[in-house]
């Protein structure tokens, strides 16, 4: 069974369902309204537990009704929370999402997600030491990314980072990082002077850009390869991405080569779309297997 830590936000999702996007200024009304747990680290840290992995999150919640329901939720899901610690008199992280004519808008109050510091990831570093790889994000500090890579580095442990929400990242952290996997609007605010094709030939079987339906696009060191993606009757593109970041070290951490897991992390995301909420779509390792 792969090891795997995965260090990260955990959040509430607040979800609203509506046939239009309202503009600045302008109100509409709504279908829906549901509030499912999430954060971009717990939905990889569940994804990555029901596709069969031992995972072990690592982050912070607040000390109100939202974090005794994202801890219920991990525990459901069989993801250790040994590494999961509420803040007092702190705020869980909240994701505000507007669901609206086929995909998603977010805005995200990161709250307690913000007390994930270098300090705090210490001492989850003998967890993190036996770990096949680590997957890591950015709903939590910068300096954290950072002290994170030099773990990694410190223990020659493969480090995954889905750069995501966009910010510019260190030179530091892009080396420390064995795999990086943006989507194509993060990675052309990740390296905003490059062309795409300039952006992967820079970094060979290491960045993956993720294109939506359309598949992934890496530089294998002799030519640019999509790997395609899978055609599926879309209800809710929300965790489609933290689907497919769980589902490519899960792959990674079992041995599978980047054409396997790129596939499978495309499976995985495809099947994730066909359901509603960040994890409720997410899907089985059986279910991945059957869907072959």
């Amino acid at each position: 069974m792969a090891k795997i830590s995965v260090i990260g936000s955990s959040s509430m999702d607040l979800v609203v369902s509506a046939k239009i996007r309202p503009l600045a200024g302008e109100t509409v009304l709504g279908e829906s309204f549901k509030t499912v747990p999430g954060g971009k680290g717990a939905n990889q840290a569940v994804a990555a537990a029901r596709l069969g992995a031992e995972v072990s999150m690592i982050g912070c919640v607040g000390d109100d009704h939202y974090g005794k329901e994202i801890m219920k939720n991990f525990q459901q899901n069989g993801v250790n929370i040994d590494h999961v610690e509420p803040v007092t008199g702190v705020k869980s992280g909240t994701a505000h999402i507007i669901l609206a004519e086929g995909d998603n808008s977010i805005i995200v109050v990161k709250g307690a997600n913000d007390y994930v510091t270098p300090s705090f990831v210490k001492k989850a570093e003998k967890i993190i030491a036996l770990s096949d790889i680590v997957l890591i994000q950015q709903e939590i500090p910068e300096e954290t990314v950072e002290f994170v890579g030099q773990i990694c580095q410190k223990f020659d442990i493969p480090l995954l980072l889905n750069p995501a929400p966009a910010r510019e990242i260190s030179k530091k952290v892009v080396e420390a990082a064995s795999f990086i996997t943006p989507n194509e609007h993060e990675a052309s605010i990740l390296f905003k002077d490059l062309s795409q094709k300039e952006i992967l030939k820079k970094f060979p079987n290491k960045l993956f850009i993720t294109e939506g339906k359309a598949g992934v696009r890496y530089f294998d060191g002799n030519q640019e390869r999509l790997v395609l993606s899978y055609p599926v009757q879309v209800v809710d593109t929300t965790g489609a991405g933290d689907t497919f970041n769980a589902a490519f070290a899960v792959a990674l951490a079992e041995g599978m080569n980047l054409e396997q897991g790129l596939r499978f992390a495309n499976r995985a995301a495809s099947l994730s779309v066909t359901k509603f909420g960040a994890q409720g779509g997410m899907p089985t390792r059986a279910e991945v297997e059957r869907s072959v």
